[in-house]
């Protein structure tokens, strides 16, 4: 009985532990419209999510990088931001070096 307790409590946390459904449907879409908002004129783009850390039950930090076609004939060009998602929402942005050091973690409070 001890077992049956023990594999009941663990699939109960990992339950809890796993995403909501459609947050990661939500982030990809605040992404996607910060992406075309940024480069507007653009003829094509993508966007890789390098790493993101939950900060708190709706807030997340995103490093993510961009590869954008200007105009069509141009070459792409690469771009990387942090982002601040809370909940749906873009709350904050900042362009930051391709080749910068980076940790998605809250500093001191």
């Amino acid at each position: 009985m001890n077992a049956w307790k023990t594999l009941g409590i663990v699939l109960a946390c990992l339950w809890l532990a796993s995403p909501l459904p459609g947050q990661a449907a939500d982030m990809s879409r605040v992404i996607d419209h910060f992406v075309a908002k940024q480069f507007p004129g653009a003829t094509s783009y993508f966007w890789v999510i390098n790493a993101a850390q939950q900060q708190t039950e709706r807030e997340v930090i995103v490093d993510l990088n961009t590869v954008v076609t200007p105009r069509r004939g141009q070459q792409p060009v690469e771009a990387r931001f942090l982002l601040l998602i809370v909940g749906e929402t873009l709350a904050g942005s900042q362009h930051i070096p391709l080749d910068a050091k980076t940790e998605c973690v809250a500093g001191p409070t």
